[in-house]
């Protein structure tokens, strides 16, 4: 495993990081793996040296959070070991004080999340999108007493616009309050519209970047094709289908499958390591339902692409409206 800073951070983290979305109850969804299911998986991850784990709340409704709070302490692992990420923004309940950033959904989601994880404190905290409701002096002055009280040690934001990444960061800043230290974005060889500003914006401020979906929802794995969906989850994601299914997507896929065939990987191992070569990259959150995931994933790490291969699988890239926003 490699390990890297988080940002501008002190904090280290693994170049691989494990989210906990696939981990809850089929209640939610009908392809999430359920507790007994899950922590062989866990286990795995944590032998292969990621250290880095990412949940949120609105994940089987605050289910996942249980079963990565569980699973750390069955399997031994001392809290000064692992970086703990979640996510607040989305419904929790019907009330209208259940969702958003406002500071009473946000004093309530924060000790929430402490509750099922059964942890005193979370390393990142992270904002699941923007709240276009709630002004951002409100938001960042919330998240900054979080910090100030110890439930978090760093803040997180996840797909935005850039414009509203820099305004938060500039109400934080003119407050004297803490400041979020990464980004968790839409990115993947199928949707790289991240690259016009948000990318960039990161870099020059210095923020991890954390790409959500790296594998594209299955397309880029083969499990999503011209033909139809194969997994259980591409026939039940409703959201894999708006977002992808434009010939030029299939196009980079149908590359990534050659790239691979020609090394002799998986797909998925060469997508991400599509990814774990672009510098302003920290750290991709992967799903695992299988051991194999895992260790396509690890893979990746050491797989180097050429320039002729890289080049092979972004040449047929055509822009895409905004994805993952909302």
């Amino acid at each position: 495993m490699e390990y890297v800073k988080l940002g501008r951070t002190g904090m280290t983290v693994s170049r691989l990081c494990l989210g906990m979305m696939t981990y809850g109850t089929k209640q939610w969804r009908p392809w999430v793996m359920e507790a007994e299911e899950s922590l062989p998986l866990i286990r795995k991850a944590w032998e292969m040296g990621i250290n880095f784990f990412d949940t949120a709340d609105m994940y089987s409704l605050g289910v996942s959070e249980e079963i990565l709070g569980r699973a750390i302490r069955k399997l031994g692992i001392r809290r000064d070991q692992v970086v703990i990420a979640t996510k607040l923004y989305n419904p929790m309940g019907e009330g209208p004080n259940e969702k958003g950033l406002g500071r009473k959904h946000l004093r309530h989601a924060v000790e929430g999340s402490l509750r099922r994880l059964g942890m005193d404190y979370v390393d990142l905290y992270q904002i699941h999108r923007f709240d276009y409701e709630t002004p951002v002096e409100e938001v960042m002055e919330g998240l900054d007493q979080v910090v100030r009280a110890g439930q978090a040690l760093y803040l997180g934001a996840s797909s935005m616009y850039a414009w509203q990444l820099g305004k938060l960061q500039y109400a934080a800043e003119r407050a004297g309050g803490a400041r979020f230290v990464s980004m968790q974005n839409h990115y993947n060889l199928a949707y790289r519209e991240e690259e016009r500003e948000m990318i960039p914006f990161c870099v020059d401020q210095g923020l991890g970047v954390l790409p959500w979906s790296p594998l594209a929802r299955g397309l880029l794995t083969g499990s999503v094709t011209r033909e139809g969906l194969g997994s259980e989850r591409a026939r039940t994601d409703d959201i894999a289908r708006r977002m992808y299914g434009r010939e030029s997507d299939f196009v980079i896929a149908d590359r990534v499958g050659e790239v691979a065939g020609g090394r002799g990987v998986s797909r998925a191992t060469v997508a991400l390591a599509w990814l774990l070569g672009k510098k302003a990259v920290t750290a991709p959150i992967i799903g695992a339902s299988r051991e194999k995931h895992l260790e396509d994933a690890e893979g990746a790490l050491s797989l180097r692409l050429e320039e002729g291969e890289v080049r092979l699988l972004e040449e047929s890239y055509e822009p895409h409206g905004v994805l993952g926003h909302n």
